[in-house]
């Protein structure tokens, strides 16, 4: 009989539960937080606030979705890491009073792995391939972006990431300083599609190996706004789109360059997409480009496991389940966690 894993995430703005059944997807919700809008910005306090009043009625409303009891889950999955401090105290305290009252064991999950995880999330009567180890996956998002080496379900080794930003993060704050509102990722990413993306050349950083830096290019493209905007007021507005259009090239080369780069050294072609991030338009091109050019095996995850959602910390809580691998009464969350 197949373990039946309940999954809890609360490592930034998004409350989710899901519910698994061996590697079959029963549920996933996911409650978001629009209070964030107006700042341009999570704002941890109201974040942590928001959780705790979404917790219950989300954890209910999975399991009612999955059509199961509470006697009916094996284990409960929590993200410990990384994310914001309060946030994931709402969902690791929840997670411990769920095992604790069901005498189930309780399993810790390090979120940027759940990232590589959500891979293997099968769906009822919809199986699909997932990748052979071993692989490499690009994670990219708000706060990550890593080059990953992938040798089992929890074997994982970062050869390559961010020294400064994300690539998340450059989109974020590009987007805002050209007036856009938050998230601005998304609306450069819908923006992008009707410009030219040859408009504008931004600066591309030269760093070792298979690392990344995005702070150079931030800074790169508020001067060059500014000089702009200098000689001519509406510059932005003008050329919105040739902008985003520009930017979102510019990143998504910096990404894949280096990607390919480790795929050529390490003779790999089983390539994975994910994280947020991975829901870009450009950068899913970019991929299906690279299994055109390079005979690459591409794996990009449904937009629904690319953001945060608790399907991934079910699907890692089954491999740590099969594995025995479970965390005490006394486990704390980390806001930082290395992979």
């Amino acid at each position: 009989m197949n373990p039946v894993i309940l999954g809890i995430e609360s490592s930034c703005d998004d409350t989710s539960a899901a519910v698994i059944e061996g590697d079959t997807i029963l549920s996933n919700v996911i409650a978001g937080q629009t209070v964030h809008e107006e700042y341009g910005g999570v704002v941890p306090e109201l974040a942590s606030r928001a959780h705790q009043q979404n917790i219950i009625p989300v954890v209910h409303k999975a399991m009612k979705d999955a059509g199961v009891k509470s006697e009916d889950i094996s284990a409960v999955a929590f993200t410990r890491g990384p994310g914001l401090m309060g946030s994931l105290l709402v969902g690791t305290s929840f997670a411990k009073g769920f095992a604790l009252a069901r005498k189930i064991p309780l399993i810790e999950v390090n979120h940027l792995q759940a990232h590589v995880l959500a891979h293997f999330i099968q769906e009822p009567e919809q199986k699909h391939t997932v990748p052979e180890f071993p692989f490499l996956c690009l994670l990219v998002s708000g706060g990550n972006s890593q080059i990953v080496l992938v040798r089992d379900y929890l074997d994982m080794e970062i050869i390559g990431q961010t020294i400064d930003d994300a690539a998340g993060e450059a989109f974020d704050k590009c987007a805002k300083v050209m007036g856009l509102p938050y998230p601005g990722g998304p609306l450069i990413d819908k923006l992008a599609q009707e410009g030219n993306p040859e408009a504008f050349e931004f600066s591309k950083p030269r760093i070792s190996d298979f690392n990344y830096s995005f702070s150079g290019l931030k800074t790169s493209f508020l001067y060059f706004l500014r000089d702009n905007v200098k000689k001519d007021p509406d510059f932005i507005e003008h050329h919105k789109k040739d902008l985003c259009a520009s930017l979102q090239k510019t990143i998504v080369d910096i990404l894949m360059n280096k990607l390919v780069a480790a795929a050529k050294k390490t003779g790999i072609k089983e390539i994975a997409l994910a994280g947020g991030v991975s829901a870009n338009s450009g950068l899913r091109q970019a991929y299906i480009t690279g299994k055109e050019k390079y005979g690459w095996n591409i794996y990009i995850p449904k937009f629904g496991y690319t953001t945060d959602n608790a399907a991934m910390i079910a699907i890692t809580g089954l491999f740590k389940y099969q594995n025995k691998e479970f965390a005490g009464q006394d486990v704390a969350p980390f806001a930082r966690m290395a992979l």
